[in-house]
């Protein structure tokens, strides 16, 4: 049985941890990505390497299918925010690709996302994916049993306004994650502490911070899938799944469950099993 309370989903430990299960295959999955991306590989190879590990995992992919999405994973290159479509696409020393990777285990669902740079990639660019995935772990470890959501997402915009001028898109947001890959409540990557649903035990979200070189303003190409900057300029994308015990948060999708991450920024993290 799934309880939800005001329409999200509230999970059990058991649920939790199949939850668990489909983030590391998730994980593991990335980090293989990572150790391929290189000049040369296309989208599509690193979609057909992800699909095979996803399945040999006991796992299905999540984005296979989804809506009509034909990949395993969304590979977004350059000026792409998300949503790009693996294909015959060939990296090019210098690139900064975004790979987000969703998986399934039991009929739950792990989603997370990193953004890896092509080669020698210019200085900017590797600062633009440091501060967005700094943003995300600020925004964890702003989390707390009986806070507001949009406590996460005000620690996420503090950290980047504080150190960049960096666009931090607005029309993609994170989002609640479960028995299904996209649920309610939404988590934006700005906004004011203080507000939205109360962060309860059961709950699990995922946590996405989408930044741009320039301007956040964005549009859809034709194929209604890939997402991509007005100016032209690049972007970075970074996720992870995260649920919050008494003990702290744990983030579902990260190999050591975050506890590297948070006790770098002094917080404990509250895994229910690893």
């Amino acid at each position: 049985m799934i309880f939800k309370d005001r329409g999200i989903e509230i999970k059990t430990r058991e649920q939790i941890l199949s939850m668990r299960a489909a983030g590391l295959v998730v994980g593991r999955t990335l980090e293989l990505l990572r150790g391929e991306v290189k000049p040369g590989i296309t989208t599509g190879e690193l979609d057909a390497i992800a699909e095979d590990h996803i399945r040999s995992s006991g796992a299905t992919p999540s984005f296979k299918g989804y809506h009509g999405f034909t990949g395993s994973i969304c590979a977004s290159v350059n000026d792409e925010i998300v949503h790009g479509i693996p294909g015959d696409r060939v990296l090019a020393e210098g690139d900064l690709i975004s790979i987000d990777c969703g998986a399934i285990v039991d009929g739950w669902h792990g989603d997370a996302a990193i953004t890896v740079p092509v080669g020698a990639v210019a200085p900017e660019l590797l600062e633009l994916a440091r501060i967005c995935e700094e943003s995300m772990w600020r925004g964890f470890a702003a989390a707390r049993l009986g806070g507001r959501l949009t406590d996460i997402s005000a620690a996420i915009e503090k950290h980047v306004r504080a150190n960049s001028s960096y666009g931090i898109v607005e029309d993609f947001v994170g989002h609640g994650i479960g028995s299904a890959m996209h649920q309610p409540p939404n988590v934006p990557n700005f906004g004011r502490p203080g507000r939205g649903p109360k962060l309860v035990e059961g709950m699990a979200l995922a946590v996405e911070p989408m930044l741009t070189l320039g301007k956040q303003d964005n549009h859809t190409l034709e194929d209604d899938w890939t997402v991509v900057t007005n100016d032209g300029e690049a972007a970075a994308h970074t996720e992870h799944t995260f649920t919050l015990t008494p003990q702290g948060p744990w983030v579902l999708t990260a190999l050591d469950g975050g506890e590297a991450k948070l006790a770098e920024l002094g917080i404990k993290y509250g895994a229910l099993a690893d």
